[in-house]
């Protein structure tokens, strides 16, 4: 037997833009009874998980602030942190996080089995413009309504309920940053949680992107980098048509190798499951992908083509 966590993707289908948070909780409430009944001490929910993808509309006072968790948890979305308890299981959650100071971040957290906070991420790599495009049906504002994180890419050390993982988050674009998943790695991550909200179509603008090439990428994404840093990643999304604007589904349970172990096979509502053995990280940990070993931080520097100077201050960690 080994390291074994039993985790559930909890992809939710589209949430409207009138849609109320009790509405929401309750389908939140119903995944996580289901991950349960199958026996996942683990669920994973998707990006902004409590409401609509805001972003694409233009949006100012209450309308805005009314998307944003001023606490976490709050008395909104207290029922679900409550009935996680009762069941005995912890989850990945992401949400608007507005703090005391009024500062605003695209946030995530995972809460332990007992219903404490374990640890939070701010997404670093925003999306999108801080002005609308001119003309756009849907925008893609998370520059506008977002600040950087702040926190840097902290990795969490689970307790005994989920095998003493090394756990580590990211939220949608994040996960198509190489340095992001390294930046975990290298502190010996074993288990990557990231939700998303994924247009079915280019965000920025043209028609160069379908919902089948937007999907390809998102499981590329978890895969290569699953690979590349031997770790198990579990990629959710909030999927479907919200108020006429589609998201992709995709989501998805990744081992170490790469390999896709469960998969969501609809645009809704849906619960997969799968065992989660973290001792199959060793593998790359101490062979191929045995940083120690075989990285060479040293050169790893930009040289300019036309003159061959290295500029070390350019070093990647």
């Amino acid at each position: 037997m080994g390291r074994i966590i039993r985790i559930a993707a909890a992809q939710m289908g589209p949430t409207q833009k009138a849609d109320e948070r009790s509405h929401t909780v309750r389908r939140m409430i119903a995944l996580l009874e289901e991950a349960a009944s199958k026996g996942a001490t683990l669920v994973v929910y998707p990006e902004l998980a409590f409401t609509t993808f805001f972003p694409r509309w233009l949006l100012e006072g209450h309308e805005l602030l009314k998307e944003y968790e001023r606490s976490m948890p709050n008395p909104e979305v207290q029922l679900l942190f409550d009935r996680a308890r009762e069941l005995g299981i912890g989850f990945y959650v992401g949400y608007a996080e507005l703090t005391p100071e009024g500062e605003r971040f695209n946030t995530s957290i995972i809460v332990a089995c007992d219903g404490t906070i374990l640890g939070k991420y701010r997404k670093v790599h925003l999306p999108g413009s801080v002005e609308p495009r001119p003309g756009a049906k849907f925008q893609q504002l998370e520059k506008r309504y977002f600040e950087y994180g702040d926190l840097g890419f902290p990795v969490y050390r689970a307790g005994a309920e989920w095998s003493n993982a090394l756990i580590g988050m990211l939220i949608c674009n994040d996960r198509r940053w190489p340095e992001a998943w390294r930046a975990l790695a290298l502190q010996g991550m074993e288990l990557l949680c990231v939700g998303y909200n994924s247009a079915a179509y280019d965000p920025n603008g043209g028609d160069t992107e379908s919902a089948d090439l937007r999907t390809f990428h998102a499981q590329l994404v978890a895969q290569a980098n699953a690979y590349m840093n031997a770790c198990w990643a579990v990629a959710v999304a909030k999927a479907g048509d919200e108020d006429g604007s589609c998201l992709i589904g995709g989501s998805c349970i990744v081992d170490p190798n790469g390999q896709i172990v469960a998969q969501a096979q609809t645009l809704a509502d849906e619960v997969i499951v799968a065992d989660c053995d973290l001792d199959l990280c060793q593998q790359g940990k101490t062979k191929m992908f045995n940083f120690e070993a075989h990285r060479r931080p040293q050169w790893y520097t930009r040289i300019t083509s036309q003159t061959g100077v290295v500029y070390p201050e350019d070093e990647i960690g």
